[in-house]
């Protein structure tokens, strides 16, 4: 196991009734808040209503900054970090999914720097200081709420890129499971996908003795094969809701990857089909990992496949490959009895940018993603056009 060091100070609020709690603690944060949004649907939900009325009962100010898109885009942060500006906001408060809170650590690291977001984003610039942030999450997918990782869509230059500091970590989270009994079955199935996509790009690796952290990504796993379908199928069932939510939170907040040497593969060619063609993340994620452990079958990695094909699905064959094939094929299944779209012509993505994007996937990593397996550019081509 390789040395590491594992910190994530956010506090957890989690359970029913306690916007007066959550209140109390974005109120020790700052006076004036700028509460970030979606489309609209806390509102509708009344979800934004429980909230910023404790807020104001607790003596916070809020200014509004809505619209924030499913893949959150650089413009919209620049326009949250304008608000900030204007009105003396002190903390942050996004009410949503993942890309409400991705918008909104953007624009707390962005308000605290004269340099350009997108810059920040890139790398370029230093990521020195950054807003507090408080968080409500609404949907069990990329567990934002307890990560110090954000996406960012530029539409100009067609990148979807992720960025990370430590700074952007939430410093209060509240997850209140019937805040997500409304989500809908096709967000409910994209969801379980993200989560699992998430445990799974830290699980599958190599050469390494993280029992620990690998049994407890099979827990993550089996939450997921077990309450995925509950909740798509009953969305207020609140047993699959709370399970989904909390395995939400731990598929992504480093305690899985701790002790590993690992790079996201699935999630690096899956970020260019959303900034082509504006697909569901989640969905991207689900049409591609199967493919992405097919196409790196080999002699290093089917004992890793294997033990997943067994424990997670409960399969045992004659054979090491048999077996690995086969849980293979038991996730395809999963995915698809969740009516998740399991090609990419189903998502109507064609042959047409496919060399293009596969090229921008591993640009950032120098030609070269080393993950499960070293991934090249011409693999992930030959994982795209199998995904056809």
């Amino acid at each position: 196991m390789e040395n590491f060091i594992f910190h994530v100070p956010t506090e957890v609020l989690f359970g029913h009734d306690l916007e007066e709690t959550f209140a109390a603690r974005v109120a020790a944060l700052g006076k004036r808040a700028l509460i970030v949004i979606g489309g609209g649907s806390v509102k509708r939900l009344g979800i934004y209503d429980a909230i910023v009325d404790a807020l104001h009962a607790h003596g916070v100010d809020t200014v509004e900054c809505a619209g924030i898109s499913p893949n959150p885009r650089i413009d919209e942060a620049k326009r949250g970090i304008a608000l900030v500006h204007k009105e003396n906001i002190e903390v942050i408060v996004p009410i949503g999914g993942g890309s409400v809170l991705d918008c909104a650590k953007l624009i707390a690291a962005g308000a605290k720097t004269d340099a350009d977001p997108w810059d920040l984003v890139l790398g370029k610039a230093p990521i020195k200081d950054a807003l507090p942030l408080a968080t409500v999450i609404t949907v069990a997918a990329t567990g934002s709420e307890m990560d110090p990782h954000s996406v960012i869509s530029n539409p100009e230059t067609k990148q979807k890129l992720g960025w990370s500091s430590p700074l952007a970590l939430p410093r209060v989270s509240y997850l209140n499971p019937a805040y997500t009994y409304t989500v809908n079955a096709w967000h409910t199935a994209a969801g379980t996908a993200d989560i699992m996509s998430h445990t799974m790009e830290s699980y599958f690796s190599v050469e390494d003795d993280a029992y620990l952290q690998d049994s407890i990504s099979e827990a993550i796993l089996r939450t997921c094969i077990k309450y995925g379908p509950v909740a798509f199928k009953d969305p207020t069932n609140e047993e699959a809701r709370a399970n989904l939510l909390w395995a939400n939170s731990w598929a992504i907040n480093g305690l899985i990857g701790t002790g590993k040497a690992q790079a996201w593969s699935v999630h690096a060619m899956e970020h260019e089909l959303s900034a082509y063609y504006d697909i569901t993340h989640g969905v991207g994620l689900a049409i591609l990992t199967p493919h992405w452990l097919r196409h790196f079958l080999n002699d290093k990695t089917v004992s890793r496949i294997a033990r997943f094909a067994k424990v997670i699905f409960s399969i045992e064959k004659k054979t090491e490959y048999e077996q690995a094939e086969a849980g293979i094929a038991a996730l395809s299944e999963f995915f698809r009895s969740l009516d998740i779209p399991m090609t990419l012509k189903e998502v109507d993505i064609d042959e047409t940018h496919l060399a293009e994007m596969a090229k921008n996937s591993v640009a950032r990593s120098g030609g070269v993603i080393h993950g499960f397996q070293p991934m090249t550019a011409e693999d992930v081509e030959a994982i795209y056009r199998a995904a056809l």
